[in-house]
């Protein structure tokens, strides 16, 4: 699905340097501030163990992981908003969900922009400029309902009313999505696209030996956000460079373990950013591959056949389906069948994260 998060954070925080540990496109570092031209964008595989269970047991010619598009946006500033930044923020304004990264750690070879290393202070100063710009457009649309309004637009007065609500919001220096706005009049503001609308997980970029446990900055940062009910992961951004340099697994793993680490931070975040997006998998299984298909939380299983192609989607008469944890648990779809645990869906059925599916169809 072309669904996208995008990387974003202060100028220095090393948001490229995440980048690029997870995308096979490599963007250039720098070790100057304001460097960055241009967004990169990269397709991420989603790492799932549960494939590899899966073809451990059936023994396909091929495993298919699920993807996203990950964007790295060229680093913010103060003032972003009213200079160059503002395509960067309109690269923003094309993603779906914020991987916000911010500045944990000391270099003296990397001065921080703002003279000191202050992760709550950072953030800050990326929702202002998020804020500045989403307050430009509510006001354009405060000025366009005001117009309806004249025009004898019966909506046009509530939509004013959610607007001037919203711009009192932003005026307190709050991101919008923690505006209170009703499904229903959500109507009068989504075309907006507002960028600190979107869901948000916060990564904190960190030094080698912080990397299992944190340190004072993460600690300072992450109380700041008590009350935003808001995802932090914890990455030594230089640490999964080196990491991601290795070509023998084996010497990976030994890596990690001499940090403490089951596995690389990037694959925490790779997963959690799935997950922001509001997407799940349900996989398919055979001996030319075992795959991964992306679906948004919810779908029927009518629309999942319809991520494989739309032909199934239209021809749809059943889904036979087995719960991953089954199918592991009993290591066969005849076992799982014989013991009532593969079961025949219709139409309404919704799919779980992980199921496992076989479609009937007829065009």
């Amino acid at each position: 699905m072309p669904l996208k998060c995008g990387i974003i954070g202060l100028s220095g925080s090393g948001k490229t340097t995440l980048f690029n540990c997870i995308s096979s496109n490599r963007a250039e570092t720098h070790q100057a501030a304001f460097s960055g031209t241009k967004s990169n964008l990269g397709i991420i595989n989603v790492p799932d163990p549960r494939l590899f269970a899966i073809d451990a047991l059936i023994k396909s010619a091929k495993i298919v992981t699920a993807t996203i598009e990950m964007v790295d946006i060229p680093g913010l500033s103060k003032g972003g908003s009213h200079t160059e930044g503002n395509k960067f923020l309109s690269d923003i304004r094309n993603v779906d969900a914020l991987i916000h990264v911010v500045r944990c750690f000391d270099d003296p070879l990397l001065p921080h922009i703002e003279g000191s290393v202050d992760a709550i202070r950072d953030k800050e100063i990326v929702d202002l400029e998020l804020g500045i710009k989403d307050l430009e457009s509510v006001e354009k649309k405060i000025t366009r309902m005001e117009r309806l309004i004249k025009a004898g637009d019966k909506d046009a007065k509530r939509g004013l009313e959610v607007l001037q609500h919203l711009k009192s919001h932003l005026e307190s220096f709050q991101p919008a999505r923690t505006a209170q706005v009703s499904e229903e009049d959500r109507k009068f503001t989504d075309d907006l696209f507002l960028l600190s609308d979107k869901p948000v997980m916060y990564v904190c970029n960190v030094d080698d030996t912080s990397a299992l446990k944190g340190n004072q900055y993460t600690t300072r940062f992450m109380d700041s956000l008590s009350g935003e009910n808001a995802e932090v992961l914890i990455i030594a951004g230089k640490m999964e460079a080196e990491i991601a340099e290795l070509e023998n697994p084996e010497d990976r793993l030994a890596f990690l373990s001499d940090a403490g680490l089951t596995e690389p931070g990037v694959n925490r975040l790779v997963r959690t950013a799935f997950h922001l997006l509001d997407l799940q998998c349900f996989f398919t299984a055979g001996p030319k591959e075992v795959r991964a298909w992306t679906i948004k939380k919810g779908m029927t299983a009518p629309q999942a056949a319809g991520v494989i192609h739309s032909d199934l989607e239209r021809g749809f008469i059943r889904a036979e389906v087995m719960k991953y944890d089954d199918f592991i648990t009993l290591k066969s779809e005849l076992a799982c069948k014989e013991n009532g645990k593969l079961n025949v869906e219709g139409k309404n059925y919704v799919i779980g994260d992980g199921d496992i599916l076989h479609i009937r169809f007829n065009v």
